[in-house]
């Protein structure tokens, strides 16, 4: 039996190409097909285009993936609730669970200069509350560094064991079997140590660690 061709007419319309489109396209492949499938072909494919037009609203993998953070961040609240310290906490442990959710994005806000409309939305946050705290121009300018180190390096970490489908619990079970085959003659302080180098969880750390930046950050002042 002939089957009669479909004319392309009959087929749905496809939605314009726009930044937001490719960017929200791509955001959903590195969700579900991992970073390595994030290519500008792969994103192209999904759209049902050709890798060539999407350079018209992003400039190449690097911008796609700059895009994305932004986007990301874009769906981080500004914390209303309790004093300044306690909504820098929560800002700061709101934008790493953002970021950890997607693989790779921690790293693309690592060690670059924000530019984007979000990216500088968190830097002024944070400027903003530790301006309120207390601090100086200067050491608020500096700190915002630190803490900005202190997001994406915590990120990027939990963002590798839902990566690798593991968890924190999964990462400290693994810790703590191997910390316990160690020779005490080569790692003597390890040894002696390991009760408290796994004592708490995952959130315990995280938290610590903040605190431990803040309150360094407060009782060091610039000095040129």
């Amino acid at each position: 039996m002939n089957v009669a061709p479909v004319s392309r007419r009959a087929r749905p319309a496809k939605a314009p190409l726009s930044r937001d489109l490719v960017i929200e396209t791509g955001l959903r492949i590195l969700d579900t097909e991992g970073l390595a499938a994030l290519t500008m072909r792969r994103v192209a494919q999904e759209l049902d285009t050709g890798a060539a037009s999407l350079y018209v609203y992003v400039a190449n993998r690097d911008d796609l993936m700059t895009g994305m953070l932004d986007h990301v961040l874009a769906g981080v609240a500004a914390p209303v609730q309790g004093d300044w310290r306690q909504r820098l906490t929560a800002l700061v442990e709101t934008t790493v669970d953002a970021l950890a959710r997607h693989e790779g994005l921690a790293l693309v806000a690592f060690g670059r200069i924000p530019t984007t409309e979000h990216t500088l939305g968190l830097i002024e946050q944070l400027l903003a509350l530790l301006r309120e705290g207390g601090l100086d121009p200067a050491a608020a300018t500096w700190a915002v560094d630190l803490i900005h180190l202190h997001i994406t390096a915590e990120a990027a970490e939990q963002a590798a064991h839902y990566a690798t489908g593991g968890s924190a619990v999964d990462h400290l079970a693994e810790i703590s079997r191997r910390v316990a085959e160690l020779p005490a003659e080569r790692y003597p302080t390890i040894v002696a140590q390991r009760s408290h180098m796994l004592a708490g969880d995952s959130d315990d750390r995280a938290r610590w660690a903040l605190r431990a930046v803040l309150n360094g950050i407060l009782a060091t002042p610039v000095v040129r």
